[in-house]
């Protein structure tokens, strides 16, 4: 294991706008006219509990605006897809899930995010077998890790880039690790999304959701820079934690 640092300004991060990558957020959904979205064009659905597919991908609760904003403020020239599981409050199934993570990497997506996750064991097989389902069509998974000594799914199997919160980063900053007997990239990024103008840091949200959206706007770049890049162990070459 070996692990590096990177800013925003370092090779292969740097001038990089994740130009013709598509990244798909699994989340609450985004609303296009908010501010920190920028008038970036956005398209998506929303996965119902009873498997019904639609186009409302409208964010009713911030939490999946805050995480694409927090990715566009690192890659602003991504495609993004806003992929809605959640209503009224932060939940849903696994089964919604492993729906939603397929959609994404059979409509295109390059990137995942997940700035969720299931500690629940009982969840591994069909979470596992979506995944690898995602690394045969191209689609690299950034879901959380690790947070408050809480181990997450997916973001502990293998093939993903699991994403713990670092203190010592800003969200210019990222670091990565990598282990190559799991195919396995680990990086570690700040908890914080984009400010809020009047808004005081410790009143913003923050928190693991918003270190995996970090990550996943360094990722973004990074593909921008190499399309060849499609799982995690070119990730981890690319940025040479492996050999």
């Amino acid at each position: 294991m070996s692990a590096r640092r990177f800013t925003l300004d370092d090779p292969p991060f740097a001038g990089l706008t994740g130009r013709g990558v598509r990244v798909a957020v699994i989340d609450s959904g985004v609303h296009p006219t908010n501010p920190h979205i920028g008038g970036v064009p956005v398209s998506g659905v929303r996965i119902a509990g009873d498997g019904e597919i639609d186009g409302d991908f409208v964010d009713r609760i911030g939490h999946g605006t805050a995480v694409a904003a927090a990715i566009l403020e690192k890659a602003p020239a991504i495609d993004l897809v806003a992929v809605r599981v959640f209503d009224r409050s932060l939940a849903t199934s696994a089964d919604v899930l492993a729906r939603a993570i397929s959609w994404a990497a059979n409509n295109g997506a390059s990137l995942i995010n997940l700035s969720l996750g299931t500690s629940n064991p009982a969840r591994s097989a069909v979470l596992r077998a979506v995944v690898d389902d995602a690394v045969a069509a191209s689609a690299i998974v950034v879901s959380a890790f690790e947070s408050d000594s809480v181990i997450w799914l997916p973001g502990s199997l293998p093939n993903v880039v699991g994403v713990t919160l670092d203190p010592a980063c800003d969200r210019h900053a990222v670091v990565v690790a990598a282990d190559a007997t799991l195919g396995s990239v680990r990086l570690g990024a700040s908890g914080y999304p984009r400010p809020i103008e009047g808004v005081p840091v410790e009143r913003n949200l923050s928190g693991i959701s918003f270190a995996v959206a970090n990550a996943t706007g360094f990722l973004a770049r990074l593909l921008s820079r190499d399309t060849n890049i499609r799982d995690t162990r070119a990730v981890a070459r690319a940025l040479a934690v492996v050999s």
